[in-house]
């Protein structure tokens, strides 16, 4: 007999576990009317359940206990909303052997624990729904699993991370270092009293590990993925990119070369993919550098939709709640209907390696800080010209810093290994005062 009523269990009554709760008790009837379906909040498990989070929860649904929740034979979803690896990790599976579906928005967990988790629900039959584990309420798992699926996946650029992009904000609109962008973050709560997770690229290499795996068909692969955060992105550097008609943004990309890989096996050569975090220079035109403050944006280029942008806010209680329900929907609309559950799958990517930062290709924005002496230009242009690094445009000012005068160059298209090294020959230069920043730069080519 077809059921009409969901149960869900949520374990963590935190900041998105509150939000969800707040969604599923105040537009239930909302809910019901679109989907024909009762989703019924049977429990919610957290080791606080005195703290007022300024709703009002039915009698009898709050517990200390996550374990009968997830025993409980009448709970259709278990909702996993604690962060972090353990005892998350734990409570998930066993959620899965007791046949549960899970619905998740630990990007942490998914990125290091990810395959073991998804091997375990695919043996189970159940679903993992994740949807806001990457960009919040941005719907953006479901447009690469779902929208565009008749695509090729060429390229994804994601701003995912508020408190970076709030940080880079600040530092433009202000002219403020990253120090004092940083202590207003942190006096506003986009970031956290330790920041490290936001400010190195981590938050936002768990996040691209997830959508590198749906748009590639790849495993998670968190280990691969390049990191390097925004704490040496420094004021004049803005205002010199400023000049060159660029933002600086930490930007996740993933490519794919080539951009159409070969699913069967036997394919021709392989597919190489790119993984990395850091800062990028993106064009001023560019949709994406338009994104300012804690929103978050991901442009996904498909072989038959071309280019694509998708924009919200990327944290919060009610947007990340909104993307946990819209989860819980799926899931429950095939239970009601006894679908066979779609259990997130890899494709059979014939050979595929992680391409090593070293072997990228990119634009080049230099910093070189330089005695104010007649032929520097030439000497450092001929160094980079010895590892066939071309200079589009150069920035030199007169402003004694130290001793030294910020000399800035644009480069065009080059290998990395050769831009490292150099970098080292030049930062090897009696006249060189101090090590080279370089950032990478996307774009068009002029």
């Amino acid at each position: 007999m077809a059921k009409d009523k969901v149960s869900v269990g949520i374990i963590g009554f935190g900041t998105v576990g509150t939000g969800t709760a707040k969604i599923l008790l105040e537009n239930g009837k909302l809910i019901k009317k679109r989907a024909g379906i009762d989703f019924v909040l049977k429990r919610i498990a957290d080791p606080d359940i005195k703290r007022d989070r300024g709703i009002k929860v039915p009698e009898g649904v709050l517990t200390t206990d996550a374990n009968a929740l997830i025993n409980d034979p009448d709970i259709d979803i278990v909702v996993e909303l604690i962060g972090g690896i353990r005892p998350a990790r734990d409570f998930m599976l066993q959620a899965i052997r007791n046949k549960k579906h899970v619905v998740t928005a630990n990007k942490a967990l998914l990125a290091t624990e990810g395959n073991e988790i998804f091997s375990e629900a695919e043996k189970n039959g159940v679903e993992i729904g994740f949807e806001a584990s990457v960009a919040g309420g941005i719907p953006i798992i479901k447009v690469l699993r779902e929208g565009l699926v008749a695509n090729n996946i060429i390229a994804v650029y994601g701003i995912i991370n508020g408190t970076s992009n709030y940080i880079l904000t600040k530092m433009t609109n202000e002219k403020v270092e990253f120090s004092d962008a940083l202590k207003e973050a942190q006096r506003l709560g986009y970031a956290e009293a330790d920041p490290t997770f936001d400010i190195e690229g981590i938050d936002s290499a768990h996040k691209l590990t997830i959508l590198s795996s749906l748009a590639y068909g790849i495993p998670l692969s968190y280990n691969e993925v390049y990191k390097e955060g925004i704490t040496k992105i420094t004021a004049q550097d803005i205002e010199f990119a400023s000049e060159l008609g660029y933002k600086i943004k930490l930007l996740a990309i993933t490519k794919a070369t080539p951009p159409s890989p070969p699913l069967t096996k036997g394919g021709a050569g392989g597919v190489e993919i790119e993984m990395r975090v850091h800062p990028t220079m993106v064009p001023n035109e560019y949709l994406i550098s338009k994104v300012d403050g804690v929103f978050n944006a991901v442009y996904v280029e498909g072989d038959a939709v071309g280019s694509t942008l998708y924009y919200g806010r990327g944290a919060g209680d009610m947007p990340t709640g909104s993307a946990v329900v819209a989860d819980i929907v799926d899931i429950g609309r095939k239970i009601v209907r006894s679908q066979k559950q779609e259990v997130r799958s890899q494709k059979e990517v014939s050979e595929f390696k992680i391409k090593k930062i070293e072997d990228i290709e990119s634009m080049y924005y230099f910093r070189f800080s330089a005695l104010d002496r007649p032929g520097i230009l030439s000497k450092i242009s001929g160094i980079l010209g010895n590892y066939n690094i071309s200079i589009a445009s150069v920035i030199q000012k007169g402003r004694r810093i130290g001793g030294s005068v910020p000399l800035v160059v644009l480069a065009h298209k080059a290998k990395e290994r050769d831009v490292l090294n150099a970098i080292s020959e030049i930062d090897n230069l009696p006249v060189v005062s101090d090590k080279t920043l370089f950032i990478r730069v996307e774009g068009e080519e002029e």
